[in-house]
């Protein structure tokens, strides 16, 4: 799990297209400290493990599904990526639970630029319009925000200056992809509601 509180704003260094899917070698020296083969680390918002490792990079392997609903299928060399390492046990939750699953992709709108903060518009797909709602938590490339308004198709966000300077929303341009997870515990209010409110409608369960 993790927070959407990115540490570092790494960089692609190296995509390598394969057949059925790609590989990326990424530069973040914070999250790499103490790194091992096999850990997480989530990418733009999207949880990729590591396969190699070398002096503040490493490597790891995307397929063709995580290609296909995220944004990273449109990085290259020199992109900056936001990253973050999980949530460590008993660590403080600064934002909100995050899986690292994004459910699809939103466009950076408009940005309107306030003297110390911007608000940005970022387009809504349709099947994901339901989850999100006015001062709901949101993931977008890997930051967790609080919806400010929330249409049918839309959602905007009020960015700080430290997010601004500390990510790649303060980068990312009308047009600009980018990735969206929405909170868990909504799709799972949703099922358990779809089913009657789980077992025994409401009894305890055994």
């Amino acid at each position: 799990m993790f927070t959407g509180i990115v540490e570092e704003l790494g960089e692609v260094t190296a995509v390598e297209k394969l057949d059925d899917a790609s590989r990326f070698r990424l530069r973040g020296p914070v999250v790499t400290e103490g790194a091992k083969h096999g850990d997480s680390i989530a990418v733009n918002g999207v949880c990729l493990t590591v396969v190699d490792l070398g002096e503040n990079e490493f490597t790891a392997d995307v397929m063709a599904e995580t290609l296909d609903r995220s944004s990273l299928g449109a990085l290259a060399a020199g992109s900056r990526v936001n990253l973050e390492r999980p949530m460590a046990l008993g660590g403080r939750l600064g934002g909100h639970l995050v899986q690292g699953h994004v459910d699809g992709t939103g466009h950076i709108v408009e940005r309107k630029v306030s003297e110390n903060w911007e608000l940005v518009t970022v387009s809504l797909p349709a099947g994901l319009a339901r989850y999100v709602v006015e001062k709901g938590s949101i993931n977008v490339d890997g930051v967790s925000l609080t919806v400010v308004d929330a249409g049918p198709d839309f959602f905007t966000i009020s960015l700080i200056p430290t997010t601004l300077a500390l990510t790649t929303l303060g980068l990312k341009q009308p047009g600009d992809p980018v990735n969206l997870e929405v909170d868990v515990l909504a799709k799972y209010v949703e099922r358990l509601l779809a089913h009657g409110g789980g077992p025994g409608a409401g009894e305890p369960v055994a």
